[in-house]
């Protein structure tokens, strides 16, 4: 994507030393996605948090965390109740980010039918509606479209509890004095529900033999010895994840020097419980990850496990 010049007030970051410029993390997405859980939980994490920030004052602000102490964690929610928001937050994001400050944007997601869910249970009134609920669902996704390729990293939340996505935001984004690297998702999916939509390296194993058709397998999951051993004890399966280990590796720094904030590798089998969970769990013990923050996630486990509470 161009980086769009803008007329835009945005000031020179302070360049006294890369320990004094603020940490921004910049949420945003459609309404009902999990904003406002996020901004709770980097809160409670020491972040100085704002929630509904005009896209007029990030500019101010921006000048102001680089002479008060208070604000080198900054979080912010920025979105759709903003009158301004999709006409001027494009250029103004990228005028901060040519101004070299440390700014990441965080697009959270949910399909239609999710985000119309949780509005009936909430019975909330969603801000594009004025008549059926998705067609302001589906108006928001249209001009949100732009600024979703914008964002350093995508978060659907529909398969994650409030406590799941807290913790995701947690591991993501906890404050350490350290330079951050890279954070790597490795997360298993089955087809059958949809390609992950942050997923940004995908891996087919469906061509392994299914342990579901295997009737004293079909109740495990791929997390326990016996889906794993049937998974992973064969020439085909050692085979794929030694190429697909090196081509990781060999991705991984490129990744990182271009600039990336975040990492999904998701591997899919047909219904997300057998082998493709096995394959992540392998994939996490054996990849050269140790100076990576690393997240495992089994999206199906958890869509299971949160229908199992509802």
């Amino acid at each position: 994507m161009s980086r769009t010049k803008t007329n835009e007030n945005i000031p020179a970051p302070d360049t006294s030393g890369p320990d004094d410029k603020a940490s921004i993390v910049v949420l945003t997405g459609l309404s009902g996605s999990g904003k406002s859980v996020a901004l709770r939980a980097l809160e409670d994490m020491g972040y100085f948090a704002i929630d509904n920030l005009p896209v007029s004052l990030l500019a101010k602000l921006l000048e102001l965390s680089g002479t008060h102490s208070q604000f080198k964690h900054i979080a912010l929610v920025m979105d759709s109740r903003n009158p301004d928001f999709f006409s001027k937050f494009g250029d103004v994001y990228a005028a901060t980010l040519s101004g070299g400050y440390n700014i990441q944007l965080i697009f959270l997601d949910a399909p239609d039918e999710v985000l119309a869910r949780r509005y009936s249970e909430t019975r909330r009134k969603h801000p594009y509606e004025s008549g059926a609920l998705m067609d302001a669902i589906r108006s928001e996704r249209e001009r949100f479209e732009r600024i979703r390729e914008m964002a350093d990293a995508t978060i659907d939340t529909s398969h994650y509890s409030v406590h799941e996505l807290r913790r995701i935001i947690e591991e993501r984004f906890g404050i350490d004095t350290d330079k951050p690297r890279m954070h790597v998702d490795l997360m298993s999916f089955g087809f059958k529900h949809g390609l992950p939509l942050e997923a940004d390296l995908v891996f087919d194993v469906r061509f392994l033999p299914n342990p579901f058709f295997v009737p004293e397998l079909r109740s495990f999951t791929g997390l326990e010895k016996n889906v794993a051993h049937y998974v992973l004890d064969r020439d085909e399966t050692g085979e794929f994840i030694r190429r697909i280990s090196e081509l990781i590796a060999f991705l991984l720094p490129w990744y990182e020097k271009e600039g990336k904030h975040y990492l999904t590798i998701a591997v899919g089998c047909t219904g997300g419980v057998h082998r493709s969970v096995a394959i992540i769990e392998k994939l996490a013990a054996d990849l050269p990850l140790s100076d990576h923050p690393v997240t495992v996630t089994h999206r199906e486990l958890n869509r299971k496990k949160n229908h199992a509470r509802d």
